[in-house]
């Protein structure tokens, strides 16, 4: 089900209605049936992959805080890492890599080899329980997480559902604490899920789906071929994945308030950042930060030389890219950003300052966002020929009058977007008049009334429920 369909905001009410009437370990045990029935309303064949991910973790947790000796510890270690990425590489990248060697091979002119006749499907969500899942049983094995005594406590942990399907990606000492101690009712803290999830329905429905409509016209051709369209697509894009993203963590952030959790902030105005780096202290920071903590760190941070750091942060970025999906395009995105990324620690490291340092904060901005903006050309596509082809149609600067209202449209929505972060950053808040409450009721009033009549409500799934 869909965070902006009715069919949620029913279930929704449902489970808090009956889930406050309850003690807390039945709170539990009622949190898990209806996760896991969300989880299987989108395919319940696919709920046997996740209870057995937990299952497996549960037991491997006991077995590495057990051993005796670093070892068997590290043993059982690797063990658990190899499944979960087993798991999720045979689902998620099964379809990508037979496809690929049949590519491969066409060029070097074997045509005779056919496609599996299994097409594997791609469980909801798999990317980010699997991504959980590792951090747990890594903080088990540094010794700073005691392995979860209660099965339905690390279960809901995995499978709370309103983080289940695109995060954020919660760590154990966040989230399992709180599903280990009992929550209490806290009024204002429902009032705040109740803002978010309404903040979260305008980001999706009024700036995201007007926007996606856009973005489809202009990569589907729609649009024509040159400088315009492109700029179209990418703009458009931009402010949908935004809108879509952050739309969807903040529904998920209000849905765990109103059951008395907090969730991990995921977005911090990342479109005001003034480096790629300071992007991604913005952007997706709980998958931001999971990669450096177990990806980039183990791999030796910068602590084993300048050559060996930029090619750590190459191979974080690569990952980080073909984690969003089985595609070549995600894999120049990743590379894309981890090149930039190499080169402005390359640059403050030989001028002695940072880029914005240099170029002033506007500048910087726009030179940023500019790498962004070709990076969402690659996300978007669907080939890396779709991707090279828009961008190599900015040469070609043919006007045509239809661009004027559309690049106006555009100019609306994104400066809404940027304005309300504007006042988010200078307020510090995680939406509008956070700080006042007695105007919230007449803000959520204006937002569904905005919705109501603007809202392209056109049933378009999250963009992140496919990784």
């Amino acid at each position: 089900m869909l965070f902006d369909s009715p069919v949620y905001f029913l279930f929704l009410t449902l489970v808090v209605a009956v889930y406050w009437r309850l003690p807390w370990r039945k709170q539990n045990w009622m949190l898990l049936a209806a996760s896991y029935f969300f989880y299987g309303w989108w395919d319940w064949r696919f709920l046997g992959l996740m209870l057995l991910s937990t299952t497996l973790d549960y037991f491997i947790a006991f077995l590495i805080a057990g051993a005796s000796d670093g070892t068997r510890r590290k043993r059982f270690l690797i063990l658990s890492i190899a499944l979960n990425l087993t798991f999720l590489g045979f689902f998620k990248y099964f379809n990508f890599f037979t496809d690929s060697l049949i590519s491969a091979a066409a060029t070097m002119g074997i045509h005779n080899l056919s496609a599996p006749i299994i097409r594997v499907l791609l469980p909801p969500g798999i990317s980010f329980y699997t991504f959980q899942e590792i951090a747990y049983i890594v903080e088990v094995y540094r010794g700073k997480q005691e392995p979860s005594r209660s099965f339905v406590e690390y279960a809901l942990f995995v499978s709370l559902f309103p983080h289940l399907i695109a995060g954020p990606i919660q760590r154990p000492s966040h989230l399992l604490a709180q599903v280990q101690h009992p929550r209490n009712f806290d009024p204002a803290r429902f009032f705040d899920g109740v803002m978010l999830i309404v903040f979260g329905l305008f980001r999706k429905c009024v700036i995201a789906d007007h926007c996606g409509i856009l973005a489809n016209l202009a990569f589907d051709g729609g649009l024509g071929r040159g400088f315009y369209p492109t700029i179209i697509g990418a703009s458009a894009f931009a402010f949908q994945i935004y809108g879509d993203f952050a739309g969807y963590t903040d529904m998920a952030r209000g849905s765990a308030k109103l059951l008395g959790f907090e969730f991990v902030v995921n977005f911090r105005r990342p479109y005001l950042a003034v480096t790629l780096q300071d992007f991604w202290r913005r952007w997706h920071i709980s998958l931001s930060t999971w990669l450096r903590d177990y990806l980039y760190i183990p791999l030796g941070g910068n602590q084993k030389g300048q050559g060996r750091t930029y090619i750590n942060i190459l191979i974080t970025m690569l990952l980080g890219g073909l984690w969003h999906g089985a595609n070549w395009t995600f894999v120049v995105w990743g590379g894309l950003h981890g090149c930039w990324l190499a080169f402005e620690r390359f640059f403050a490291e030989k001028l002695g300052s940072p880029i914005q340092a240099k170029l002033g904060t506007a500048a910087s901005r726009f030179m940023t966002l500019t790498v962004v903006g070709i990076g969402w050309v690659f996300f978007r596509s669907t080939t890396l020929k779709q991707a090279l082809g828009m961008l190599a149609d900015l040469r070609d600067l043919t006007w045509n009058s239809q661009f004027l209202p559309i690049l106006g449209f555009i100019a609306v929505l994104g400066g809404v977007v940027i304005a309300i972060d504007l006042l988010l950053e200078q307020q510090d808040e995680q939406y509008l008049f956070q700080r006042w409450p007695v105007f919230g009721p007449a803000l959520a009033a204006c937002l569904l009334v905005v919705i109501s009549l603007f809202g392209a409500m056109n049933s378009n799934a999250f963009i992140y429920f496919r990784f």
